[in-house]
């Protein structure tokens, strides 16, 4: 992965983190261990789930770039559909609150989509890749401009 996109995703995580660890203390105070168990659980269930997203939609970036909007789209589409359906397989889950989890879900991929849309509006992606083997003025083979 290039620096550029591990940039975006610890940007995009830290703050899932940060937010999923809030969101565990106050799942612990209101519904106590199982409240916590859940919103880490939620917390890493974004984390991975968009992680993973972003992995695949930077390396559709570079080997199919005519697709790129397209997959971006539909990859998120795909992610909220599996969020969804982790908050109903885990529905009637006696091993954390299922509250606590559904909310932290929730909240985890606002956050993650909030703080990737921030990281690439900071970023400085350059839209034309320069020429490494660029010639100089003087020795072009092609000519620009009109001929007359």
């Amino acid at each position: 992965m290039p620096s550029n996109d591990v940039r975006i995703l610890a940007q995009a995580a830290v703050p899932t983190a940060a937010v999923g660890a809030a969101a565990a203390v106050v799942s612990a105070v209101v519904a106590g261990g199982e409240g916590a168990i859940g919103a880490v659980v939620a917390t890493l269930v974004v984390i991975l789930f968009m992680g993973i997203g972003l992995y695949v939609l930077q390396r559709t970036a570079k080997s199919l770039p005519h697709l790129f909007q397209a997959m971006g789209l539909m990859l998120y589409a795909a992610q909220i559909l599996l969020l969804f359906v982790f908050v109903a397989a885990f529905k009637n889950t006696t091993l954390f609150n299922p509250r606590a989890f559904a909310l932290t879900l929730v909240v985890g991929t606002l956050t993650w989509i909030a703080a990737q849309t921030r990281a690439h509006m900071k970023s400085k992606i350059l839209y034309v890749e320069p020429d490494s083997e660029a010639s100089p003025k003087g020795d072009r083979s092609e000519k620009s401009g009109r001929s007359s």
